[in-house]
């Protein structure tokens, strides 16, 4: 997606003076405004989850080769996948066709099921060996980081299913622009949760 350049701005402007940038951005412009605040969030949780590994290198090390990076990577698949149905999900709805862009939709909340249904496992893989909130710093940051991140995933879902309901052009694009952000968070928590030593 690319940012409006300042003659678009400008060129919104001179149609309607109150235009904003928002307003340039697909889907419903308050979606943008929930997407702002929800990265927001995350930057200052992955912000909190860098100083306290700065801080205890050891405790992250032992913690993060815990984890299962195989089961983070086809999650990953999952969701960059899932991305490209909603906007496949997207362009079908831009033409019109409402009944395309609902499948692209459906391909994409399954894919988003089984991301929840591996992270549910990955859950209960940990718990059953011990591992929860309270085993140590890294665990406590790892479980609400990829929790909180669990439930915008349920979220997203939730959008899809109602954005298909109608299926319109900018139902879809809203709710495809918070299912790109649920990825794009997912993509900064991989690395840094598990792969950064």
């Amino acid at each position: 997606m690319t940012n409006p350049s300042a003659a678009t701005v400008d060129a919104l402007r001179s149609v309607d003076p109150e235009a904003s940038v928002l307003d340039s951005l697909p889907g419903h412009p308050m979606i943008w405004l929930l997407i702002f605040s929800e990265l927001a969030a995350f930057g200052a949780l992955l912000a909190a989850f860098s100083v306290a590994r700065a801080l205890d290198p050891a405790t992250f090390a032992a913690g993060q080769a815990q984890l299962d990076p195989l089961i983070a990577a086809v999650n990953t698949i999952c969701l960059v996948s899932s991305g490209w149905c909603a906007a496949r999900a997207c362009a079908s709805a831009a033409r019109g066709a409402r009944a395309a862009a609902r499948s692209w939709l459906t391909g994409a909340a399954v894919l988003g099921l089984v991301f929840v249904g591996l992270k549910l496992f990955e859950y209960a893989d940990e718990i059953g060996r011990g591992l929860d909130l309270e085993t140590s710093t890294f665990f406590t940051l790892y479980f609400l980081l990829t929790g909180f991140h669990l439930l915008h995933v349920v979220l997203g879902l939730v959008i899809l299913a109602v954005v298909a309901w109608r299926a319109d052009a900018e139902g879809v694009e809203t709710g495809a622009a918070f299912w790109h952000m649920v990825d794009l968070v997912w993509l900064m928590l991989v690395p840094i949760i598990y792969l950064i030593r």
